[in-house]
């Protein structure tokens, strides 16, 4: 596609992204978008069949973009504890620096029948980055790094969910962190968990029965 072309399918993206964050599905419409990215309706058509298909075009970029990135991640390290701190690290970039795109995500996921496209398939595209951190956690479970009383499920579901917090958090409050130091303590909570670890009692040698004998009279002892 010629570098041109390019450039207005992006400017009209990043217009209908910022009206499907601040407006709604529902709310923006055609005209509006096709105003902000400053072309026609015409040439609005030539790229996207309809405000649908533009809506589900953001959703594939940020949904295939973002599993990309966590793929990356993982691979740039060895043990799972770095991988996870990899990962977590990586996601808080991605919702940093796309906020318009992750509260267009969180919308959507919450979003009542009629106000997302049922086309644009959001829930199956974030469903493939849960898969991915699913797969890594049973990995984890066969190299005995993670307690297998727990499904790969159940460990998937409560390391997502404390790093989607922690990106909610930050797009209602901004100056809540979402850096690398946060990303590693939400990594380290999940690994090492937050109880007090005991410490085990000393262990006692065990001790040996002997016998003590006086004059002609013998008596069983233990001696440690």
């Amino acid at each position: 596609m010629p570098e041109a072309s390019v450039s207005t399918k992006e400017r009209i993206l990043e217009a209908a992204l910022k009206r499907f964050a601040l407006q709604g599905y529902a709310g923006a419409s055609i005209r509006d978008i096709a105003a902000a990215a400053k072309v026609t309706k015409a040439v609005l058509y030539y790229y996207f069949a309809d405000k649908a298909d533009l809506y589900r075009a953001l959703v594939d970029w940020a949904s295939d973009k973002r599993l990309r990135l966590m793929r990356e991640a993982v691979a740039r390290k060895d043990t799972l504890p770095e991988r996870l701190r990899e990962l977590c690290a990586t996601v808080f970039e991605f919702a940093r620096t796309h906020r318009e795109l992750m509260r267009l995500a969180f919308a959507s996921a919450l979003a009542a029948p009629g106000e997302a496209p049922a086309e644009a398939h959001c829930f199956e595209k974030g469903w493939q980055s849960f898969l991915f951190l699913q797969d890594l956690m049973e990995q984890g479970r066969r190299e005995g790094a993670l307690d297998r009383r727990f499904t790969s499920r159940a460990l998937a579901m409560g390391f997502a969910g404390l790093m989607h917090l922690y990106v909610l958090l930050h797009l209602l409050q901004p100056d809540q962190p979402l850096d690398r130091s946060a990303a590693e303590a939400v990594a380290d909570l999940f690994f090492s968990g937050a109880a007090v670890k005991e410490e085990a009692p000393p262990r006692q040698r065990p001790r040996r029965r002997g016998k003590t004998c006086s004059g002609k009279t013998c008596r069983k002892t233990d001696t440690a």
